[in-house]
């Protein structure tokens, strides 16, 4: 029975050192700079770009080239280097389902189908999560547009761009030409809908307005929506509440 007591006691506080070391990394880190002030990532030499097989929208006449990194891990053994190793390594940066782009990728290029010349979305370091084909607005309206979510800084302050920094929402053309951010810097995209009988892509950010570096219940939500058919693409603020 003393022995049953002594596993329940170490198995007790083996969770809550656990759940101690799991505790959520802040998506934002101030330090004496403004909230806005976010330092440049490094580049990681140890990482080299590769790209999928282009990939072509239902409906539209751009090919789109994803491209994401491809880490090499140095230092291990000659015998690591077999066929065992190698059927673990995949090559892939993205998947593709009809209308919706998914991965971890830095930057994506465009080609129009009767040409051989290639452009980049953006000259800037970014982490490309999702991009989305607003197929539903061509088929009233002709415009060809894509929805994109991404880390474009460094919030946390780790000299990484991943999962743990702010999302934001991005808009385009199909050829990936008029690239503009449509949410605000150091506020994180909840989500974002398409209300297509009034041509409008509506979202939601949160703000941390109490500087703790976590989004809970004590910051504000804030509601936008976008006209999709003004030229420049012109963000609404609106207050359902």
């Amino acid at each position: 029975m003393k022995n049953s007591k002594l596993i329940l006691i170490a198995l007790t506080s083996l969770m809550f050192l656990n759940c101690k070391q799991e505790k959520e990394t802040p998506k934002v880190t101030y330090e004496n700079t403004s909230k806005t002030e976010i330092k440049t990532v490094a580049v990681d030499s140890s990482q080299i770009a590769i790209a999928d097989l282009p990939i072509q929208m239902e409906g539209t006449s751009y090919l789109i080239h994803p491209i994401g990194d491809f880490r090499v891990y140095e230092g291990r053994s000659k015998s690591t280097y077999g066929t065992s190793n190698t059927d673990k390594v995949s090559f892939s940066v993205s998947n593709y389902n009809r209308f919706e782009l998914t991965g971890f990728l830095q930057n994506l290029k465009f080609q129009h189908v009767d040409s051989t010349e290639m452009h980049l979305l953006t000259d800037k370091k970014m982490v490309i999560s999702n991009v989305s084909y607003l197929n539903t607005v061509f088929e009233k309206s002709k415009k060809q547009l894509l929805v994109y979510t991404i880390v474009d800084m460094d919030t946390n302050r780790d000299s990484k761009l991943d999962a743990n920094d702010i999302k934001a929402l991005y808009i385009s053309t199909i050829s990936g030409e008029n690239f503009k951010k449509l949410s605000t810097n150091m506020q994180e995209l909840i989500d974002w809908n398409l209300v297509e009988s009034k041509n409008r892509l509506y979202f939601r950010t949160i703000e941390d307005t109490n500087q703790n570096g976590q989004f809970d219940k004590n910051d504000r939500i804030n509601y936008h929506f976008v006209d999709l058919l003004s030229t420049d693409f012109t963000i609404e603020n609106y207050n359902p509440i």
